[in-house]
């Protein structure tokens, strides 16, 4: 089985600061706000893929489409849904950006730089 990427655990490492952090008292603005909606796309994609290939066997990368749709759906749930429901959510726009960027990212670091790293 493929070991899990140093990405992905820097991330989970991140969001184990963040709620650290968060329990603690200490508020860190960007990073409390917006850090953790940029990462969750990233994130999100990662464990998926991860799941379809190493798990299942499936050859699957997740596409423009398959980012573009999993911000509109996180989007939707948290920035509409939840905060419907429950005093605990906010909807934000920028959270909405930052979804989107996040993907964008994710997205584009492998289509284009890791892609040709690997063919370096």
């Amino acid at each position: 089985m493929k070991k899990i990427s140093f990405e992905f655990l820097l991330g989970l490492a991140i969001w184990g600061a963040i709620l650290v952090l968060r329990r603690n008292g200490i508020f860190i603005p960007f990073v409390n706000n917006h850090l953790t909606d940029l990462m969750t796309i990233p994130m999100y994609a990662y464990l998926i893929e991860y799941m379809m290939n190493q798990v299942l066997g499936f050859h699957w990368k997740p596409d423009l489409k398959f980012v573009l749709t999993s911000a509109v759906y996180l989007s939707f749930l948290f920035e509409v849904i939840c905060p419907l429901l429950s005093n605990r959510f906010t909807g934000d726009i920028f959270d909405v950006l930052a979804y989107f960027a996040g993907g964008m990212g994710y997205y584009s670091y492998h289509k284009f730089i890791k892609r040709n790293r690997q063919y370096s």
